[in-house]
């Protein structure tokens, strides 16, 4: 492979694998046995020092413009929100509702990045897009409103509007600054903003569980969210979210290993739409 194929190559593997590691946070989040406020907190507050101290190490400046300010803090405040409701919506039901649900969010970035960025409309992400969200339908096992699964799928769906619009406003972010630098203000605000989430609950409820914590904070967070913001450099925010889709597959094959939660045969033809979404769009942008 030449030097021109592997530049291309290179970014479609950063986001995949990108997708691979925040795809954990599905397992992780029905494995933790603590509230989601503290779970969130304790995420943020980790990753938090572990990015800082990343940066630190490789002497990546924390200054950023005034003017950007108030948007990363908006940008730091929805992906606290998207973070609390989407892990309510995994222990209200399972891996593939909380995920699945969540993961209508690049049907919102088709429909919102025109509206936001001012970019052109492409038909071919709205097909992409609608071929996802049908690949959700047939991935969800029970749709009955009488259930808990029902409310865990509009609050997915909420939080896969809010990660939408966070994802749309870090389009400009990323091109300025470092993804460390932008995940280490969106880790602080959030940890800042749950602190009284601690108030409530013994220290050594949190210590009993510190290992899937720590996995949490370092390879969901400071690795895999850091990848993804990254990965915006390469493509459009529409574009980065159709490829990761790919995620709830990765995080139901997590959580059939290590859950025990096997999927319906239905949930397989559902992952089998959405691959191919992936593969398309993968193509596309390769070429």
């Amino acid at each position: 492979m030449n030097n021109k194929n592997v530049s291309k190559f290179g970014p479609l593997l950063e986001i995949n694998l990108a997708m691979l590691f925040i795809s954990t946070s599905g397992a992780l989040g029905r494995y933790i046995q603590l509230s989601v406020p503290v779970i969130i907190a304790t995420r943020a507050i980790l990753a938090f020092a572990l990015l800082l101290g990343y940066c630190r190490f490789r002497n990546i400046s924390l200054q950023v413009h005034k003017k950007d300010v108030p948007m990363i803090i908006v940008s730091g405040v929805l992906m606290g929100l998207h973070w609390v409701t989407y892990f309510y919506a995994l222990q209200w039901s399972n891996v593939a509702i909380g995920m699945l649900s969540m993961f209508t969010y690049p049907v919102w970035t088709a429909f919102l990045e025109p509206l936001v960025l001012k970019t052109k409309f492409q038909k071919l992400h709205l097909l992409l897009a609608i071929l996802v969200l049908c690949g959700i339908y047939f991935l969800i096992p029970d749709f009955d409103l009488a259930n808990s699964y029902t409310l865990a799928i509009v609050i997915g769906v909420f939080s896969a509007v809010v990660y939408a619009i966070r994802n749309l406003l870090m389009k400009s972010m990323v091109a300025k600054y470092d993804g460390s630098l932008l995940m280490s203000y969106q880790t602080g605000i959030i940890g800042f903003l749950l602190l009284p989430a601690f108030l409530f609950i013994d220290p050594f409820e949190i210590l009993g569980q510190w290992q899937a914590l720590i996995t949490l904070a370092l390879l969901t967070t400071a690795i895999g969210h850091t990848l993804f913001l990254l990965s915006l450099k390469n493509f459009s925010v529409t574009t980065a979210s159709i490829l990761s889709s790919v995620q709830p597959v990765y995080g139901i094959i997590i959580g059939i290993i290590f859950l025990n939660e096997f999927p319906l045969w239905s949930t397989v033809f559902g992952g089998f739409l959405i691959l191919t979404a992936v593969v398309i769009e993968s193509i596309r942008t390769y070429r």
